[in-house]
């Protein structure tokens, strides 16, 4: 695999500041079971690596010591870390907000059956990858069956209430989507094209879901060693400047998000996870717990730019709000 980071340290990425901590993102553990060629955790079946039991009760206690809103689980697949259902009732149990980066077809996984029932009954947020509405263009990029097997978890969430338009009886738990590119390209614009996936799916297969959140690819391990092996890096990089609007620089969620690996270890963001750009000063869940982090600096490299092209590009799909459906 091409190493891409010597390729993105020399920037001139407007650097901002942190603002107030809201959300604590935690990837536990690279293992999943897809294998995703836009995936920049470079997650897979064979991954190993996962929290380990201190790191994982010690979470909680940084969202009390905090006084954080979200937990933010990611993976991998998160679900497949066997302390996953624990850590989601602690914080729960809490007032926090969880949140599941679910790729779907966890759902269906040998020894998961009950896995959204349980998301259900804790009131978890769900945020789901789909690629695309349409069965070809799922499968070409995830494999023969994932679509089958996507539609039917979501068809398992809108069972339990998951994705109902709000005001309506039963809704409040709820469902976002993820889209990602393809390729080397930038997402459309987020409002038309939930628009479409809303349109399509329920006319396709009666679902419903309340968000659609669109992604820019990350030029970083799997994917942006593709972009190096294809020829296609530099190009890609020229669009993601050329795209760049300062306007979006105020709402990247690095302002109020750290994200934690599976070791522990803190960072701005989870691009600057898998890229090993570790936090300055606070740099492990045990220093958060006795530190804050507001107003201070963030370490970018030219990858940043993925967040601000275009509409921009967070967790929580575009940033550029006059672009965004409701």
């Amino acid at each position: 695999m091409h190493d891409t980071l010597p390729l993105l340290l020399s920037t001139d990425f407007p650097a901002p500041r942190r603002s107030q901590l809201t959300t604590l993102q935690v990837n536990l553990g690279y293992r999943c079971n897809q294998t995703c060629l836009h995936c920049h955790v470079n997650a897979g079946p064979n991954r190993t690596e996962t929290m380990d039991d201190a790191n994982v009760e010690r979470i909680p206690r940084v969202l009390a010591a905090r006084g954080l809103a979200a937990l933010d689980l990611t993976g991998g697949a998160p679900e497949l870390h066997p302390r996953f259902r624990w850590l989601v009732a602690a914080a729960r149990n809490l007032g926090v907000k969880v949140i599941d980066r679910c790729n779907l077809t966890i759902l269906s996984e040998p020894g998961q059956e009950d896995l959204a029932e349980f998301l259900a009954a804790q009131r978890v947020e769900v945020v789901a990858s789909l690629p695309c509405y349409l069965e070809e263009n799922v499968d070409g990029q995830r494999g023969k069956g994932v679509y089958e097997r996507s539609i039917a978890g979501l068809k398992q969430l809108n069972a339990l209430g998951y994705g109902k338009p709000r005001g309506q009886p039963g809704s409040g738990l709820d469902l976002h989507l993820v889209y990602n590119p393809a390729g080397a390209s930038l997402p459309p614009a987020q409002a038309g094209l939930e628009a479409a996936y809303k349109q399509e799916l329920e006319a396709l297969h009666g679902i419903v879901f309340n968000r659609l959140y669109t992604i820019a690819n990350m030029p970083i391990l799997r994917f942006g060693s593709t972009l190096v092996s294809r020829g296609q890096f530099a190009n890609y990089m020229a669009l993601l400047k050329s795209s760049h609007s300062l306007d979006n620089l105020g709402q990247v969620m690095c302002r109020e998000l750290v994200s934690a690996d599976w070791q522990g270890r803190l960072y701005d963001c989870d691009f600057n996870q898998m890229l090993d750009l570790p936090m300055q000063g606070v740099t492990t869940l045990s220093d958060l717990l006795e530190m804050g982090v507001a107003d201070q600096p963030i370490r970018v490299a030219d990858h940043c730019y993925g967040c601000t092209a275009g509409q921009g590009s967070s967790c929580g799909g575009a940033l550029d709000e006059a672009g965004c459906g409701t």
